[in-house]
């Protein structure tokens, strides 16, 4: 994992730190792009047509017309010292192929996950325990409803003590910068071991 370090012509260095935001399909990636990012993040969505139909299960993602079809991007600055760079993946397996190079130089990854559907998660998981790359797992709170506790949550998933799992609405931009301070500082810890 690198930091990568820039100065601009001041005393002071900026640090810059890429990070993905992965999940299942509909568990609210670009909206927590969108919802933290300081600038207007760059989105490639796609209408969703009838191609998708028997396909992407839109059971629990009520009026979703567009899904994201390559990345999600976005910037945050942490503090005047620490950048952001935020990389949304796709979630429907079939864009999976693009994984290994959006997660490429990044220091972890938040992995979103709707509680209503939890098996939507697994592979994301499993790619990042697979990977080595830090994670932490922040469960969205659809219309403010937690139906599971972090506790129950990390039994499912057989998720080890050293995986931070945190409680988060991807609306709300406090939620979603406190879910990537708590990766920051998860992938910090990671790097001193």
């Amino acid at each position: 994992m690198d930091f990568a370090s820039s100065s601009g012509g001041t005393a002071r260095s900026t640090t810059s730190a890429k990070i993905v935001v992965a999940g299942g399909f509909g568990v609210g990636k670009t909206t927590f792009v969108g919802a933290v990012s300081e600038i207007d993040p760059l989105r490639t969505e796609a209408v969703m047509t009838s191609a998708s139909a028997g396909i992407d299960d839109l059971t629990h993602t009520g009026g979703k017309t567009t899904t994201t079809v390559a990345m999600d991007f976005g910037r945050i600055t942490l503090d005047q010292d620490l950048i952001l760079y935020l990389f949304g993946t796709p979630g429907q397996d079939r864009f999976w192929f693009m994984w290994d190079d959006l997660v490429r130089g990044a220091i972890g990854a938040v992995v979103l996950v709707d509680t209503r559907r939890l098996a939507d998660c697994f592979p994301a998981v499993d790619y990042f325990e697979n990977s080595g790359l830090p994670f932490v797992i922040a469960l969205n709170g659809f219309e403010g409803h937690q139906p599971y506790t972090p506790d129950e949550v990390r039994e499912a998933l057989q998720i080890g003590p050293g995986t931070p799992i945190i409680t988060t609405d991807a609306r709300h931009r406090a939620d979603a910068k406190s879910a990537l301070i708590t990766l920051v500082e998860h992938a910090l810890m990671a790097r001193l071991k």
